[in-house]
């Protein structure tokens, strides 16, 4: 340990910290790791219990024996002929299609807003046209309109069109939903760029477009993938939106999902965890390709001013 005091630095010996001080960090250290293992715990419970009774036969699922592991091998096959892997087949055929349709949702969905908001969000940073801030303002609104409250308006206004009961619909729904959050991150990760960088590209004779193609989109990796991984999950997840706005056939997997939990399938709880985890599988997937990029592109984007 090195004290400095002036110019002068003096050494203390470690061996001379008292003991007390050492016996209290590591006292503080073992109460943080066991308060986050106990956090990861109880975050896991739930995703246990989805494991578990998804690869136990229909003979097999109890209240009672819920948290107890299956009774037979997820190979082997009951009195009723029925196994644990069984229901990941079953999950498997009632929502592939689904599952499909959902993926021509939530990439498109994500792509678009993202790149909408990247524009949105340059513009309104770099452009100081008049009452600026008046449409950054309006555009905000509608990140405070809940879902329910236009509900029914979005359902006149879709009748109205003649709009059909599929994807097509929700992923025009979802892109324009989607743009308020996406501006706002782009504009705020924006206005941290320097402005050297912009006068630079206009000695160079590069116009708005020119230079948002050749600087800014370069430098934007961090809001994409935040806003990439935020439109994704809420494309994927939504419920409310595919349930007004489709149908069980032409739906997402949400829908086919609730329809699998409270349908044919009601007496098969496995098959209905087994799809809920195979719904879930892609959002997670996402999450580890991307999430290390997240927190440091949140952190960049969205929390300037």
């Amino acid at each position: 340990m090195t004290v400095a005091t002036g110019i002068e630095r003096r050494t203390t010996p470690a061996s001379t910290i008292p003991t007390t001080h050492k016996g209290r960090a590591r006292l503080g250290r073992t109460a943080k790791y066991a308060a986050l293992l106990l956090f990861v715990v109880i975050v896991l419970m739930p995703v246990y219990v989805l494991v578990v009774t998804s690869l136990k036969p229909p003979s097999d699922v109890s209240a009672a024996n819920s948290w107890a592991l299956p009774s037979l091998w997820p190979w082997q096959a009951d009195a009723d002929g029925a196994t644990g892997f069984g229901n990941w087949a079953d999950a498997w055929d009632y929502l592939s299609a689904s599952l499909g349709r959902t993926f021509l949702l939530a990439i498109p969905a994500a792509l678009i807003s993202a790149m909408l908001g990247s524009m949105n969000g340059f513009v309104l940073s770099r452009w100081r046209f008049p009452y600026a801030n008046v449409v950054f303002t309006l555009i905000l609104f509608g990140m405070f309109i809940p879902y329910q409250a236009i509900m029914v308006p979005l359902v006149q206004m879709k009748t109205s069109l003649g709009m059909p009961s599929n994807i097509a619909t929700l992923l025009i729904v979802h892109i324009i939903y989607g743009l308020p959050i996406c501006t706002l991150i782009f504009r705020n990760y924006y206005e941290g760029v320097p402005e050297e960088l912009m006068e630079a590209s206009r000695v160079d004779g590069a116009g708005m477009l020119a230079s948002y193609w050749r600087i800014i989109l370069p430098l934007s990796l961090p809001g994409f993938v935040v806003t990439i991984i935020w439109q994704f999950t809420s494309a994927w997840n939504d419920y409310l939106f595919a349930l007004f706005l489709s149908d069980a056939n032409q739906g997402p997997v949400s829908l086919s999902l609730v329809n699998l939990s409270q349908g044919a399938q009601l007496s098969n709880y496995g098959a209905s965890m087994a799809g809920a985890l195979i719904a879930s599988l892609p959002t997670l997937v996402v999450y580890i390709i991307l999430g290390k990029y997240f927190i440091g592109g949140l952190m960049s984007g969205s929390v300037k001013s």
